[in-house]
């Protein structure tokens, strides 16, 4: 019983799907912030000349404006100019590091649109349960990966940082064109290096949370037959339902009895009713055939509407083994069917 109620079994499709429509999906924080990043840079070395012209032109106004008299018209018309500048400065970088976390999010766990997660929770606010969840092991274990990842991203950086601070000596003989130029390939060097050592904890990161996420939603064994039960239906209505498909398909067999041109007997186990209609099948069709009691039921009914009973043991277990229901009979039984629907039609005066 324990073993039943033991989460060992992997989530099933459909754990995993009821899952992602809960908005509960593997999410790994460092790899979004490390792509919103790479993006972030590239972006902003791309756009630099756009946002440097823009900077330019906006300074090239304020100094226009040296020597006018400051009036309400002069304050609302900087104000427009300014914020007009800022978005053409700011809009351009904010859509690239929006595009990077749409892209982030989809790379890991593909498109998913769910309100659920969004959804007010008067649960999630429980003051008591806050408090538990703030001093969990679970946060003192964050808190210590942060400050690990926190302190080598920068110890890595500070390091590429002086050894290029003991080149100052000779930049410092540089024109200030040169020394901008050497200032922004030193910062690039820096982040592209800070961002590696993200991107390797990104990577562990990634592994770490898709790890703990289909542990979280492991399954327990009666888990696992409650689902399938679920799914497939109850055993007692699936065994109902056949049970009444097979009463309705034995109805219908009984009602094609009447019809029959012979039924051929075991004679005691077997029953088999042939009918053979030229004009729809090249072949004699079995139209009903039973052992037992459906047997007996079978030649009860053709007897009661004139159909000829006719004994032939090794025919009847034939028939009944090679023929499904409403099948044309096989072409090796053809000799011995055609015999007895000769001697049937004789007898009818066929």
């Amino acid at each position: 019983m324990a073993d039943d109620l033991e989460k060992t079994e992997e989530p099933t499709a459909k754990k995993i799907e009821d899952a992602r429509k809960e908005g509960n999906v593997p999410k790994s924080q460092d790899a979004s912030g490390v792509l919103t990043l790479f993006i972030a840079i590239l972006a902003f070395l791309l756009l630099f000349p756009y946002m440097g012209a823009h900077i330019v032109l906006l300074f090239k106004y304020y100094f226009s404006l040296i020597g006018m008299p400051v009036n309400r018209e002069l304050m609302v018309n900087i104000t427009i100019v300014t914020a007009k500048e800022f978005l053409l400065i700011v809009m351009p970088l904010s859509v690239s590091v929006a595009i990077a976390g749409i892209v982030a999010a989809i790379a890991q766990f593909g498109f998913l649109f769910t309100t659920k997660a969004i959804m007010p929770d008067f649960k999630k606010i429980d003051p008591i349960k806050g408090a538990k969840n703030l001093f969990s092991m679970k946060k003192v274990v964050d808190g210590i990966k942060i400050t690990f990842k926190s302190f080598t991203t920068l110890g890595v950086g500070f390091i590429f940082f002086f050894l290029f601070i003991v080149e100052l000596p000779t930049v410092a003989l540089f024109g200030l064109g040169d020394q901008m130029l050497w200032l922004r390939d030193k910062a690039i060097v820096i982040a592209f290096v800070m961002l590696l050592i993200i991107f390797i904890f990104a990577i562990i990161d990634v592994i770490i949370v898709r790890k703990q996420y289909f542990d979280g939603l492991k399954m327990s064994k009666q888990e696992v037959k409650d689902e399938m039960k679920n799914m497939d239906g109850d055993p007692l209505i699936k065994a109902k339902i056949r049970q009444i498909q097979m009463q309705a398909s034995r109805k219908r067999m009984m009602a094609a009895v009447p019809t029959a041109d012979v039924v051929i007997t075991n004679p005691t186990h077997y029953a088999v009713a042939i009918k053979y209609d030229e004009q729809k099948s090249h072949a004699p069709i079995v139209v009903a055939k039973g052992m037992d009691n459906i047997a007996q039921q079978i030649k009860k009914i053709a007897r009661e509407n004139g159909v000829h009973v006719v004994q032939n043991p090794p025919l009847a277990r034939s028939l009944y083994a090679q023929v499904d229901l409403d099948k044309p009979i096989p072409n090796e039984l053809f000799a011995a069917v055609a015999e007895v629907l000769a001697y049937v039609y004789k007898m009818n005066k066929k």
